[in-house]
């Protein structure tokens, strides 16, 4: 059998495997799932990987022209498509193309884009988005098994591109998202969904390097040691109240959220915290190779520097040398508790059983003015009803509150909660668990419960639903969908 990976993790020489680790963290165990599932198989692909990857996990790289080559490629691509669909029609293309002819020879063609399946692909290259969905139509017209693998496909704002996506997405035998938000989101662009399925993210399958690859290094056998509880805490640039997510250098101020829990934690939990980076980097070629720190390291280093000159934070730790993807992946995993604003080092750290209460992102994502409201793909009739009667923000700050972090803290520092209990106990009735089928969400039987953690101003809830009900009255009304008597 033969399987050829493509997508828009189609990048230059090293990009996946030595630059976001959460990338690698997927793509080692990604192959190695295909060898297992398709034993003998032949698997080629557009990611540019290393010889030692390729040696090692059995895999051939094809040149990423093929696929995309921030050259004049949408004329290239409209050239295969036109291709493509003389076959469909049955006529007899008198001209062909390098990856019609690999497509021809391959039985199994599986798209890996992860969040760039849809309108973020043209931060990438020119019509990067077309471009991609002309490669996957052109294998589905030649009749190949096609597959859209461990994605988060979206959004897609831009109509150009929308309704082409649409018959790609529909032709695709097998889609499968890494979270369940994903298809929901299609769906609200009409995207047939019958053939999607959200499961886990293959990255949770990364084997961490062992114990003795990362004594040697600086600090790390303290956390090694246990003889003090130890928190790591990370962050990257989407994690911001203010944008773009690689906005640099960037003023104090925007650290603030941050600085204030760790100051509290620091204050209240007799503990080690430990800062570290989760992206690496290497220099452009024809510069010799060597790792480097990658974009999340000064965003580190600035958020030491600021709770230093405060004073106010205590046993703060830099994690300041430089690692591979299976040292960083053990080195979460020796840590009591993690918190992390990048998903892949709290699967890094979930997958070892380290506890994770992963740092929201809280990078705006739309501005909800008239104007944006106006603008967007929503049905006419829920955009004037969100204009008219609009709903309050019941949410309008990032701050967390004193009382959610006095609670957390008292919590903590309880014996029930702490770092000893959880070692003896953790997983220790996972056997025995009886998982309900009905009434899962129920109430908490708590007398102590952890009150919200955003400081939000009081919002009469009757009044709220009375809100959303007249709204979605008037958009029924509007649509004929609700017949008044």
């Amino acid at each position: 059998m033969k399987i050829l990976i493509i997508g828009h993790c189609s990048l230059h020489w090293g990009r996946m495997e030595f630059g976001n680790i959460g990338n690698f963290y997927i793509m080692e165990p990604f192959v190695r799932l295909l060898h297992e599932t398709f034993p003998g198989s032949t698997i080629q692909t557009t990611f540019q990987m290393s010889d030692r990857f390729c040696e090692a996990e059995n895999i051939n790289c094809v040149p990423l022209e093929l696929y995309y080559n921030w050259d004049n490629d949408a004329a290239k691509a409209n050239k295969e498509l036109e291709i493509a669909r003389k076959y469909l029609k049955g006529e007899t293309a008198n001209e062909t193309t390098d990856y019609i002819e690999l497509v021809k020879e391959t039985d199994l063609v599986i798209d890996f884009s992860g969040d760039i399946w849809g309108d973020n692909a043209d931060f990438l290259g020119d019509d990067r988005f077309f471009v991609g969905l002309v490669k996957d139509r052109v294998a589905q017209v030649f009749a190949k098994k096609t597959v859209m693998i461990a994605g988060s496909p979206g959004p897609f704002d831009d109509d150009k591109n929308l309704e082409f996506a649409k018959e790609v997405f529909a032709n695709f035998d097998l889609v499968t998202n890494r979270e369940y938000i994903s298809k929901g989101l299609l769906e609200g662009y009409g995207f047939d969904t019958t053939k999607t399925h959200s499961l886990t993210c293959p990255a949770f399958r990364f084997e961490p390097a062992p114990l003795s690859a990362i004594s040697q290094f600086d600090k790390v056998d303290n956390i090694i040691s246990k003889e003090r509880p130890s928190i790591g805490f990370l962050i990257c640039g989407w994690n911001f109240t203010v944008g773009p997510f690689d906005k640099w250098p960037r003023p104090d101020t925007d650290y603030q959220v941050f600085v204030d829990v760790l100051e509290k934690i620091s204050n209240e939990i007799d503990a080690d915290i430990y800062l570290m980076s989760h992206s690496n980097g290497f220099p452009i070629p024809p510069k010799k190779f060597e790792l480097i720190h990658g974009r999340d390291y000064p965003i580190m280093k600035q958020l030491q520097n600021i709770l230093e000159k405060r004073g106010k934070a205590k046993n703060i730790h830099m994690l300041d040398e430089i690692y591979d993807a299976w040292q960083t992946k053990a080195i979460l995993g020796q840590f009591d508790m993690v918190a992390s604003g990048r998903v892949h080092a709290a699967v890094g750290a979930m997958s070892q059983n380290v506890p994770t209460p992963r740092t929201p992102n809280m990078n705006p994502k739309a501005n909800m003015s008239e104007e944006s409201i106006r603008n967007s793909r929503l049905p006419d009739a829920i955009k004037q009803a969100m204009i008219d009667s609009p709903i309050p923000d019941v949410s309008p700050t990032p701050n967390l509150s004193e009382d959610f972090m006095d609670k957390v803290s008292q919590k903590m520092n309880s014996e029930q909660y702490s770092i000893n209990s959880m070692r003896t106990t953790a997983n220790s009735n996972v056997s025995k668990v009886n998982i309900p089928t009905n009434n899962i969400i129920k109430e908490s039987n708590s007398g102590d419960p952890i009150p919200s953690p955003f400081e939000s101003p009081s919002v009469d809830s009757n009044s709220l639903k009375e809100t959303i009900k007249e709204c979605i009255k008037e958009i029924m009304v509007e649509e004929n969908l609700l017949m008044e008597s």
